[in-house]
């Protein structure tokens, strides 16, 4: 059995705008990738107050969404992927993809899809457990994917190599 595939997104949320910034997902070996977003223009209102998010950062080191979406229809076609269930990802999701006129080639779905032994109160506070045990920052995209994995394996749902 594969290692069940998750995501999760970094984003800006303000008053005008709603867009991904960073992301991170697991691939087939419970191994992940992770990127800095280059915003598109559509997502920026002219004259929006982004607070302390760095845009020329975003801008200079982000990946392109053409060469994010290629990435993610190589990496998770066809599959379910699972988020944390706190923050707008399938919005985020379909905001990358509609930016390029496609449709995403995966299903975003809740954890809870996924354990459904726990209430998605005990499967957050077990996520937040791993990440300060493991002395992550909750913000960092990879970091959410690492607790999800983390959590994915103690419930016996990949082989370990």
């Amino acid at each position: 059995m594969s290692a069940p595939r998750f995501l999760d997104i970094e984003y800006c949320q303000t008053d005008d705008a709603l867009f991904p910034v960073a992301m991170a997902w697991s691939l087939e070996d419970g191994q992940m990738k992770t990127v800095v977003i280059a915003p598109v223009d559509e997502w920026l209102p002219e004259d929006g107050d982004f607070g302390d998010l760095d845009l020329h950062y975003l801008a200079e080191q982000g990946v392109p969404l053409i060469e994010l979406v290629h990435e993610l229809h190589q990496d998770l076609p066809d599959q379910t992927v699972y988020v944390d269930g706190l923050d707008p990802d399938e919005i985020l999701v379909d905001m990358i993809f509609s930016a390029m006129e496609q449709e995403a080639p995966f299903e975003v779905a809740p954890i809870t899809d996924l354990i459904i032994g726990m209430s998605s109160d005990a499967l957050e506070d077990r996520r937040r457990q791993l990440l300060f045990e493991e002395g992550l920052e909750p913000q960092l995209p990879e970091n959410g994917v690492y607790a999800l994995l983390l959590m994915a394996q103690e419930e016996g749902l990949f082989d370990e190599a």
